[in-house]
């Protein structure tokens, strides 16, 4: 194989074949030789067991979107692998690798290549006493790609230390006679490792979200579980006692809302995580929130809806419901994560932005961001300090005192001289509840006003490239649109990507001159109803020229379907 940009491989198998374990040895492998990389993994519609697929992009730079295709398949079996056929799509060019005593190549991928490297990886592993095929299989892949045993074996102690010392030794000896078959093909790692390797993290979305979590303030987290945010709890729960923080889970979703507004009301910094389902049990929560102006933050992992829809798969599809799912009018945050390595800035940024201005934050992200893992470099730190301005001593307290930047001091439950009436009733300055028209006026002007007047700076969002055409994208699908511009850069069409994080309150004149310019523009992003492209109609920023690509889960979005979109359009 001729040197790449970038390596893509898939590894699949079916349930308790080990292939997210091979994945995550050959992640941390990848980490270690100094190197990036990105992994998804997919499964069938079976709560448990049941098939797995695992997919790894690896690159000498930053890896935020898979490939259009694989270049190599590391086949343990073939149970159900159809079912994976048009998430891991092949090309003549591909490579198999798999074990002649599972089975021929199913016809989805006789077809499509006839460069395969077939090894009896059971028999192999049988000779090794506690062996396990997917570990010679692995040794088969390193040895292929290039990658050395010893940062193999490495990863290896470090991903399965927790086994016990047979199964690690079982593990070592299954991936050095896997790394000494002779395979049938050469290929090297089409990218060598750099020769000063500086800081590299392993880490999933979901782990970075709760890390910015922490690293923002947070000290008080309640939720209940559901798939695609349970990590984000599983990762907080013992760090969060580290930091002298506590995790409670919840009876249900309405719970966990009240409670952390409870938290934070008691001047605890606050956060639940949830997807799609849970955010819209929350919604009456929130606008209690909103009203009394207690900062809480959300983080919701989006998945394929509606309903209970598909839990395992992503999709961009809550967007309305975050911008929009509240009762009357109730201004809140809401911020989308443009990256694995983003979903940890974005979060602390979230919880610092609610602090600041006790408002509400919900952050998207979703499955394929938040249970990804992926090697990046340390994430940024946002500037804003993201303190809660607090009430001192006072013989006259206003809870919602009227004031230039809207934001009033806010009191801590047991201050004698800062009593108030603190409920979801519109009310006066005071907190006393009230049903005047001009009370609520100004208080519905002060909700408002502390969030459109605030300086958010440059961090609400990404711009790279130039050009005369312009890709408009958000949250998960940043990383194939920012791809497919290069490509389109590359061919000859200068290529603009920009990337929105904060998605509400709108930055209305940013984006009217980063797109002022713009003879072609496309909306892209990952629901079937484009409805981050309906959004910005609505923000009446979008020119009549303007398209929307608007594909749904569960595929992910890949760069050349962008790039023919607007190669087709011009």
């Amino acid at each position: 194989m001729t040197e790449a940009a970038t390596l893509s491989i898939a590894i699949v198998g079916s349930g308790g074949s080990g292939a997210v374990t091979t994945g995550k040895i050959l992640l941390e492998g990848i980490a270690r030789h100094g190197l990036y990389a990105l992994m998804s993994r997919s499964s069938g519609p079976q709560i448990r067991g049941g098939e797995s697929a695992v997919m790894l992009r690896i690159g000498q730079s930053s890896v935020d979107a898979l490939d259009d295709d694989f270049d190599i398949l590391l086949a343990l079996d073939w149970l159900n692998v159809e079912r994976f056929s048009d998430e891991i799509p092949v090309t003549e060019e591909s490579l198999i690798l798999h074990d002649p005593d599972k089975g021929d190549l199913p016809a989805v991928y006789a077809q499509m290549t006839h460069r395969h490297v077939a090894r009896p990886l059971e028999q192999l592993a049988k000779s090794i006493e506690n062996g396990r095929a997917n570990m010679v299989g692995l040794g088969l892949l390193a040895n292929l790609i290039g990658l050395p045993l010893a940062v193999v074996n490495a990863a290896a102690h470090d991903i399965l230390k927790h086994k016990g010392e047979v199964v690690l030794q079982a593990t070592l000896s299954c991936i050095e006679t896997g790394y000494a078959q002779t395979p049938d093909e050469t290929l090297v790692l089409p990218l060598s490792a750099p020769e000063a390797i500086t800081e590299r993290w392993n880490i999933s979305g979901n782990e970075a979200s709760g890390f910015g979590a922490l690293q923002g303030g947070v000290r008080f987290v309640a939720a209940y579980p559901i798939t695609p945010a349970s990590e984000i709890l599983e990762w907080l729960a013992p760090n969060l006692e580290q930091t002298g923080g506590s995790l409670l889970q919840a009876e249900d979703e309405l719970a966990s809302i009240n409670m952390i507004i409870g938290a934070s009301f008691g001047g605890v910094p606050s956060l639940t995580a949830t997807s799609g389902p849970g955010l819209s049990l929350m919604m009456e929560g929130l606008g209690l929130a909103v009203a009394s102006e207690t900062p809480v933050v959300v983080a919701n992992v989006m998945r394929g809806g509606p309903s209970t829809g598909i839990p395992t798969k992503s999709e961009q599809s809550d967007l309305n419901l975050a911008l929009y799912g509240f009762h009357g009018d109730a201004p809140h945050i809401v911020l989308s994560a443009l990256s694995i390595r983003d979903c940890a800035f974005t979060t602390q940024w979230a919880v610092k932005l609610t602090e600041t201005l006790q408002a509400v934050a919900i952050v998207l992200t979703d499955q394929s961001l938040g249970q990804a893992r992926a090697v990046i470099a340390p994430p940024r730190q946002p500037a804003l300090e993201g303190k809660r301005k607090l009430a001192g001593d006072t013989d006259h307290y206003q809870r919602y005192a009227l004031s230039d930047d809207a934001v009033s001091p806010m009191a801590i439950p047991g201050n004698a001289h800062c009593i108030y009436t603190a409920d979801g009733l519109e009310h006066n300055e005071q907190g006393t509840p009230s049903a005047m028209a001009t009370d609520h006026q100004q208080q519905l002007d002060k909700r408002r006003q502390k969030l459109t007047q605030f300086e958010y700076g440059d961090d609400w969002a990404e711009v790279t490239g130039d050009g005369e055409i312009c890709l408009i994208t958000w949250g998960s699908a940043t990383g194939a649109t920012r791809e497919a511009a290069q490509r389109l850069s590359q061919a000859g069409l200068p290529t603009k990507t920009l990337a929105v994080r904060l998605l509400a309150p709108f930055s209305t004149e940013r984006f009217k001159q980063v797109t002022a310019h713009a003879k072609q523009i496309l909306v892209v992003e990952q629901n079937h109803g484009g409805q981050f492209f309906e959004y910005l109609n609505a923000q009446r920023v979008l020119p009549g020229h303007a398209h929307s690509l608007a594909q749904p889960g569960p595929l992910p979005l890949r760069p050349n379907v962008i790039y023919n979109r607007v190669m087709q359009g011009l």
